[in-house]
């Protein structure tokens, strides 16, 4: 059921909605470590705190930009939202269901209804495989279309992407970049999905072609009445396709506010601030670019308090000692700093 259709039918709320999402990595203590801890070493096992207590809603029909540095959580939260990673914590819904935890034919569904288009199109398409297979095997195989009319449903998938169904019979190496991240884009529609988690999809793409490539998710979203979580580190990308931005910093969103009024207005958390005053404009040569200082912290080792405080100019001892929740501080603007609590 697409947007529109939910619409018409009454149904309200988000499609996608995250409730304290949490994913940590584990690596295990080898024999060797084991046998040291036992006699007495000091050795423990490291966690990496990737995505740590993420609350999000993405309503129907939305495009959400999710935004920081390399190395913050953004690409791992969206394998969480694909079904690729499962969450170490926290809940997410689907329309309404839990589907956390799903098996079986509801995890089926789910899986099908979230498809993700990676940042590679050179590693993330099987060089083994010509395009009809590449697009083809996943709704053949889970019985969206029947063997005797994959041909030409494969082609319309084609079509619909921009590639000349001619091209069926040709392997990926046959294919410039941005050919193959439209292949990879045919790939996720193949299933008929509602919602794609797009990590970085143009990014290895020449500027020339991203805009192309962005121009068809503006005109899939319309004909198809698609829901996005657009992941980038490039912010004046995200301006321009983005409906609200979600910033994220070592694994937490520190500001989710509408596009319009984040550019318009500025960000009202510190590093959101930052991260504003490195997008490119046409008058930068008035401005003094002044990086953010300091270095990120180790999600091995996530500092107490505020994740940002280490680098932030404004910090106090509040920020060093208790952790912000991320709270309304206008109407539809969410930003979590400690600051708010002093205006």
């Amino acid at each position: 059921m697409s947007a529109r259709e939910a619409a018409a039918a009454g149904e309200t709320g988000p499609l996608l909605r995250l409730e304290g999402i949490c994913k940590r990595f584990v690596k295990r203590l080898d024999l060797a470590e084991r046998l040291a801890a036992r006699l007495g070493a000091d050795v423990k096992e490291e966690v990496v705190h990737a995505v740590e207590d993420v609350d999000l809603a993405i309503e129907p029909g939305e495009v959400v930009g999710l935004v920081g540095e390399s190395g913050c959580g953004k690409s791992t939260l969206g394998r969480v939202v694909a079904g690729i990673h499962a969450a170490s914590a926290g809940r997410m819904t689907y329309r309404g269901k839990d589907i956390t935890d799903a098996a079986g034919a509801e995890a089926k569904k789910s899986a099908l209804k979230i498809q993700m288009i990676f940042q590679d199109p050179f590693a993330s398409l099987n060089p083994r495989l010509k395009v009809a297979e590449i697009v083809g095997e996943a709704p053949l195989v889970h019985g969206i279309v029947p063997r005797a009319q994959l041909a030409g449903y494969v082609d319309e998938v084609l079509e619909s992407v921009g590639l000349d169904p001619a091209y069926r019979r040709r392997y990926p190496h046959q294919f410039s970049g941005g050919q193959r991240q439209r292949i990879g884009i045919a790939r996720a529609l193949a299933v008929r999905p509602d919602f794609l988690v797009c990590d970085e999809s143009v990014a290895a793409l020449d500027v020339s072609i991203q805009a192309q490539v962005l121009n068809l998710f503006m005109d899939l979203r319309e004909r198809l009445d698609l829901t996005y979580l657009f992941i980038s580190h490039d912010l004046g990308v995200v301006e321009h396709l983005s409906d609200r931005v979600a910033i994220m910093y070592l694994g937490r969103l520190v500001e989710v506010a509408p596009t319009a009024a984040l550019f318009a207005e500025g960000a009202n958390h510190p590093y959101a601030q930052a991260l504003l005053a490195e997008v490119p404009r046409i008058d930068s040569r008035r401005r003094v670019f002044k990086p953010v200082e300091g270095e990120i912290p180790s999600p091995l080792d996530p500092p107490p308090g505020c994740a940002f405080h280490p680098r932030c100019p404004h910090a106090f001892a509040r920020c060093r000692a208790e952790r912000p929740l991320l709270r309304e501080v206008a109407p539809g603007r969410w930003s979590a700093c400690h600051l708010n609590d002093q205006a």
